[in-house]
């Protein structure tokens, strides 16, 4: 009898960091400095929503 694997779901936190590190990565800005533009309310990318 096989088990299926547990699917993790990862936090808002985390997916955050990890676009902004991306975007970093790409733009040569710093991570920070991205983390806080994307989690501002007013963020330029507000109309974009995380997949499910």
């Amino acid at each position: 009898m096989e088990t299926k694997p547990i699917k993790k779901i990862p936090s808002k936190k985390k997916i955050l960091r990890a676009v902004a590190s991306s975007t970093a990565i790409e733009t040569g800005q710093p991570v920070e400095q991205l983390e806080r533009l994307l989690r501002r309310k007013r963020s330029p990318f507000r109309h974009l929503t995380l997949a499910d």
